[in-house]
C-alpha cells in the first residue's frame, strides 16, 4: 500500500518539536499525510505557520504553538494545547536540536558546549518529561521518538565532540526512559539519521552539488538520505507496527556507521 494512502494515525494526535524546517516539517508532513492531527512547536511561529499551511492545503489537520524546549513551561503548555485542541496526546516526535562547535574540545566556547547541552539534551528531557506524564493518563499510552544522530553513540569524527557527546546522551536517554515507561503504555525509541537533504548536513561553505560530491565518497549510499526517508523511519517506530519496539535507536544513514 503506497504511504499516501495508509491511515496509522487516523484519529491520533501527534507533536512534533522543531516542526518548522527541515526533518521536523518533513515528519510533521507525513504523520498528517496518514490521519494525524499535528501540534508543531518551534521557538519562531512563522515557520510553523508554513508547516500548517503545507499540512491544511493537503488536506490535513494542523496547530502551530511556539515553544522553546530549554523551557519547561513552554513544553509542558504545548502538550496542553495539543491536548486541549484535539482531546489527547497519542505521539510525541522530539525533533529540536542545533549544531554548534566545528572546533576540538581545546577550543571549543563553553557557550557552545552549553547551547548544545540545553537544546540537544535538556529540551529532549524535558519534552519527555511532559509527554509522558500525558500519555500515562490516557488508556492508550503513547509513543515518543526522540531524534538522536549516527553522530554520537553509533559514529564520531573530529571537531565537534560537543554536538557527539550530546546526541549520544539522547540516545543513552531513551533507552533509559524506554525501561521506565514501558508499563506506563508508553513506548520511546530513537531515530539516529545521518546526513540528510536538510541545510544542517552542509558543512561551512558547502553547497548541495559539493555535498552531493562529498558524500559519493562518504557513504556506503553514496548519497544522502531523502528527508522523507528519515520520517518513514520515525512513523514507523510511532506506529502499531512498531508495538513491540522498546528502547531501540533506529540508524538511518546509509551504511556509514555500519
Amino acid at each position: 500500500m503506497p504511504a499516501a494512502a495508509r491511515t496509522r494515525f487516523t484519529g491520533r494526535t501527534a507533536l512534533v518539536t522543531g516542526g518548522g524546517s527541515g526533518l521536523g516539517r518533513a515528519i510533521a508532513l507525513a504523520l498528517a499525510a496518514e490521519g494525524a492531527n499535528v501540534v508543531v512547536t518551534g521557538r519562531s511561529e512563522a515557520p510553523l505557520k508554513e508547516t500548517v499551511t503545507l499540512i491544511e492545503e493537503a488536506g490535513g489537520t494542523a496547530l502551530a504553538h511556539p515553544a522553546d524546549v530549554t523551557r519547561a513551561a513552554d513544553v509542558e503548555a504545548a502538550v496542553r494545547a495539543a491536548v486541549d485542541r484535539f482531546g489527547s496526546l497519542d505521539v510525541a516526535v522530539n525533533n529540536a536540536g542545533v549544531f554548534r562547535g566545528g572546533a576540538p574540545i581545546a577550543e571549543l566556547p563553553e557557550e557552545d558546549w552549553q547551547t548544545l547541552l540545553d537544546t540537544n539534551v535538556t529540551g529532549v528531557f524535558l519534552a519527555l518529561r511532559a509527554e509522558v506524564r500525558q500519555m500515562r493518563t490516557q488508556d492508550g499510552g503513547g509513543a515518543i521518538v526522540n531524534i538522536a544522530s549516527n553522530l554520537g553513540a553509533h559514529k564520531r569524527r573530529p571537531g565537534i565532540a560537543g554536538y557527539v557527546a550530546a546526541k549520544a546522551a539522547v540516545s543513552a536517554l531513551t533507552r533509559a526512559a524506554a525501561l521506565d515507561h514501558i508499563q506506563d503504555g508508553v513506548r520511546i525509541n530513537a531515530v539516529s539519521p545521518g546526513p540528510s537533504a536538510t541545510t544542517m548536513s552542509l558543512r561551512p561553505g558547502e553547497t548541495p552539488t559539493d555535498r552531493t560530491t562529498r558524500m559519493r565518497a562518504e557513504s556506503p549510499l553514496g548519497r544522502v538520505s531523502d528527508s522523507a526517508e528519515i520520517a518513514a523511519a520515525v512513523l514507523y517506530l510511532a506506529s502499531d507496527d512498531a508495538a513491540s519496539v522498546v528502547g531501540t535507536d533506529l540508524v538511518v544513514d546509509g551504511g556509514a556507521s555500519a
